[in-house]
Parts: C-alpha cells; structure tokens; sequence
C-alpha cells in the first residue's frame, strides 16, 4: 500500500499536472473520485433504508434480486428506464423536464466544497460554506418550478407547502451554522473539521446540534416533516404528475440531500474525518463515511419510527422554538467567547 501511495503522489506531483491542460485533467479526475462513490450511494441507500426498516418493523426487506437483495437499486433503475415518461396536456414542457434535473444536480453540486479529508474536497475554497448556503437556498427553485410546470393544483399546493417548510427551517439552520463560524473564524470548511481536533462541536452546542440534524429532515423532506406528500390531502405533492426517469431524479435528488445533509452534520459537528477515540490508524475518509452512514441511520430510524406532523405544528416547530433557541444562542456563545477573549481572529 505505502508503494501504490508513493506512486499516485509521484504521478500527481509531476510537471504535466502544473499545466493548464494538467490542471483540468486533475479537476476532472477529483470530481470523478468523489461523483463515482456518491452516485453509487445515493443508489445504495435506498437499498440500505428498505433493509434498516425492514429489520424495525421485523420484515425481511429486499432479499430476492441478487443475494441480501443488492441487486435490487439496479433493478429499480431498470424498471425506471423503461417506464414511458408522461407529460401532462397544458404543462410547460420545458420547465417540467428542468425542475427534476435542476433539484439532483444542485445536490451534487454541493458536494464540491465538502472535505472528505485535510485537504481532500475538489474545491478547497476560503468560503465554502457560503457556496453551501447558496445551492441550498437554490433547491428550493426545483421544487416551485415542478409544482408550477405541471399545472395541477395538487402539484402546486404541494410545491407552496413544501417551498414554505424549506425556508422556514433554512432560517434555524442559518443561525447555527453561523454560531459554528463564530467559534471557529473561518468560513472554509477544512479549517471548521481542523478547530474540533479536541472536542466536537455537537458537545459544547448540544442542542444547536439536535436543531441543524431536525431542520435538515425538514429540509429533505423526510418523515415526520414529509408534509409535502400528504395522501389524504395532496396526494404525492409536487411531483405527483411525474413518472419514469424524472420521477427517478426526484426520488435520487431526496436521498442525495440526505447524504449531503448528513455530510454537513459531520463537517459541522462531529468532527468530520477526525477520528474516534483515538483510532487514528483508520483512514479518514473511512470515519468521515462511518459518520455520514450513522447520521443516514437515524435519518431512517426517525422514518421507521414518528408519524408525520401536521402542518401547524411543523411551522410552529420551526419559528417559535427552533428560530428564538438558536438566535439566543449564537448571543450567548458570541458573548462568553468575547467576555473569555476566546473569538478568533481570521
């Protein structure tokens, strides 16, 4: 392993990747690196939350295509491919083939500044977090743009529901991410992962923690804040008049968020590719990615396990408990870091 190592820094260190045209090569070849596996665990983590539930709620889940069921993302995709993609009559066809599109590749996009090692994100930018807080904000367009493309009126009431559910949160989680910069004095994310090299940030912001982790399920769409999919009201929601491959990106852009979403809680909180106890002979990546599948774990577990909200009650959640907890906070944690002389200085 050291000589393969030796050899990869060898071949990466030489003169070709200092030219222009090196330079892209290189780009191309991280973004592969990093697009390869997400894709395969965005496929994969459908498989992985059929199996998680399954064992809740004491079923088998997927067991028939291929051994353990491993073949079954592959045969969904399939099916996918295959089904005929139906456009509804009076729908802006253009639109209505964006919005899917635009929704999954926003959540790849994001992935761009997100370090999976020291130093190992494809972009390694001074203020990584604001390119985070601009393709988050934008996921919501995808979801508007469905709602309105498809001229139904369950499909734009679900758009409006979902769309105000997203802003609402996005407002608690900006107020936490905010309390981390203030900790740390920087806005690269390389640098938030190197500051708990002693102490994760989920201990001493404990509850900041719960909140980003519940606003990100809110901000996915996931169970018990999935009030965009009300079957007794909106049926499917915003996506309910799409069907083969552009439902198929919709169902992936979700499980995508999810990833990424559980990839920010690591960067943010736990200490990203840092490891446990100690355990400093596993590779970082290996830790970045057994945290990231924890915090998939209980993304499922909460699914398998709370009935949904009503939509009272999840607006309430976010503006008058989540909103005046986290602004109050941030003032408590920018003050004893000023009063102690601890805020850092970039």
């Amino acid at each position: 392993m050291s000589a393969l190592s030796a050899l990869f820094v060898q071949v990466f260190t030489s003169p070709f990747f200092s030219t222009d045209f090196g330079i892209v090569i290189l780009d191309l070849l991280k973004t592969l690196a990093l697009l390869v596996p997400l894709l395969i665990g965005v496929a994969y983590l459908t498989w992985f939350e059929r199996k998680v539930m399954g064992a809740i709620q004491l079923r088998k889940g997927p067991n028939v295509v291929g051994p353990f069921g491993l073949a079954q993302p592959f045969a969904d995709a399939l099916k996918m491919l295959f089904k005929e993609t139906i456009t509804p009559q009076g729908a802006d066809k253009v639109l209505f083939v964006l919005a899917p599109m635009l929704t999954f590749g926003l959540a790849i996009a994001a992935w761009a500044v997100i370090p999976v090692n020291n130093g190992w994100g494809i972009a390694n930018i001074n203020v990584g977090i604001l390119y985070l807080f601009a393709i988050s904000s934008l996921g919501v367009y995808g979801i508007i743009i469905a709602g309105w493309a498809s001229n139904s009126k369950y499909a734009f009431l679900g758009a409006l529901r979902s769309a105000a559910q997203m802003v609402s949160y996005e407002v608690s989680m900006g107020f936490v991410i905010v309390t981390v910069l203030v900790m740390v004095g920087s806005l690269n994310l390389n640098d938030i992962v190197l500051a708990q090299t002693h102490l994760w940030f989920a201990v001493p912001l404990f509850p900041l923690f719960i909140i980003f982790f519940i606003s990100g399920l809110a901000e996915t769409n996931r169970a018990p804040f999935d009030l965009a999919e009300g079957e007794s009201e909106i049926v499917a929601g915003f996506f309910v008049e799409y069907s083969a491959m552009s439902f198929a990106l919709f169902f992936l852009g979700e499980y995508a968020n999810m990833i990424l979403i559980s990839g920010m809680t690591t960067v943010l909180f736990l200490g990203g590719w840092l490891p446990v106890l100690g355990l400093s002979f596993i590779p970082g990546p290996l830790w970045f990615i057994a945290k990231v599948v924890f915090c998939l774990f209980v993304f499922i577990w909460v699914r398998a396990t709370l009935p949904r909200f009503r939509y009272d009650q999840l607006m309430a959640l976010g503006w008058k408990v989540f909103l005046p907890i986290s602004m109050a906070y941030l003032v408590v944690v920018a003050g004893v870091l000023e009063y102690f002389g601890w805020l850092p200085h970039a």
